[in-house]
């Protein structure tokens, strides 16, 4: 894919497992990365922000082309107490405004702002498959997505094209849920959760990264953008892809009894089945590199 000439592009969550992969891969095409931190900026490359309060330093942002956000608390990192959920919500919600209202004061704001989301917008789809085209679903997820995109309003209203990325489970070994499955089939205990019949929207890391790059890089690309591969597999496929992958017995089963124990109400996600296709992203002619489930998870092993 034909790249831009050299911008100035800045990153939040930039420490993150999708947010470090996409500053290395700009980097290397000779772009300039300024990091979003949240403590003051130390270097010439970082610009203090604290989502908490609102507060992004706008002067830091003066001169960028892009604006690519990723920050916000890891939904499966801990179980969801009512405090957690309301700092899921937070980091998410006050952190867009905070980068959406900092855009919309500048004398010449960026051309562009993606905000990465989440396919848990759309909810438990079942079987169904669904596209960008689909409303939200119900649930603690959805509500967070919708009130996380409404927050980049101030960017939008400010004539800023806002695109929407709503990500699918990252296959990869450095992190994400990922990331904590690799060890447990590297191992021989891992097995398919609950019935197994729930899909799995997945999307390579690497795929993911090109993603958000041809986000940046195509205009007509603005609100949802389904950042996942064209073929989403079901929980006992993806248990079968890693135990071929890493040549490993499956035989495990995890019960929904004992992901419900275990994970509170996040085991609702867990088994829940989310459908969803990239329509957007193959309409504006976007080439996966690992389309498939034994694609990802074999570039993820490399």
């Amino acid at each position: 894919m034909k790249r831009q000439a050299r911008q100035r592009i800045a990153v939040t969550g930039a420490s993150g497992l999708i947010g470090s992969a996409l500053v290395r891969s700009l980097r290397a095409d000779g772009h300039e990365v300024l990091r979003l931190v949240r403590r003051p900026a130390g270097r010439a490359d970082e610009v203090e922000w604290d989502p908490a309060r609102l507060y992004v330093d706008a002067a830091g942002l003066a001169g960028v082309d892009a604006v690519v956000h990723l920050a916000g608390a890891g939904v499966g990192e801990r179980r969801w107490s009512e405090a957690y959920k309301k700092e899921i919500r937070d980091s998410r919600v006050l952190g867009t405004r905070a980068v959406a209202e900092a855009l919309a004061s500048l004398a010449e704001p960026p051309a562009v702002l993606v905000c990465g989301t989440a396919l848990g917008y759309y909810g438990d789809t079942g079987s169904r498959a669904v596209d960008e085209s689909a409303p939200a679903g119900e649930g603690f997820l959805p509500s967070v997505c919708v009130e996380w995109e409404a927050a980049a309003a101030p960017a939008e209203a400010a004539g800023i094209r806002v695109a929407y990325a709503r990500t699918g489970l990252v296959v990869a070994r450095e992190g994400g849920a990922w990331g904590r499955l690799f060890p447990v089939f590297r191992a021989g205990i891992g097995g398919r959760m609950g019935d197994g019949r729930q899909y799995w929207s997945f999307i390579a890391l690497h795929d993911e990264v090109a993603a958000l790059r041809h986000v940046l890089d195509t205009p007509s690309l603005a609100g949802p953008v389904n950042l996942t591969a064209p073929e989403p597999v079901t929980n006992r496929e993806v248990t079968a892809a890693m135990g071929r992958v890493l040549r490993r017995p499956t035989v495990c089963h995890v019960p929904a009894a004992a992901l419900r124990l275990a994970l509170g109400e996040f085991a609702g996600d867990v088994l829940g089945s989310q459908r969803v296709l990239p329509g957007r992203l193959l309409e504006s002619g976007f080439d996966f590199a690992f389309p498939t489930i034994d694609e990802a998870v074999r570039a993820a092993a490399r």
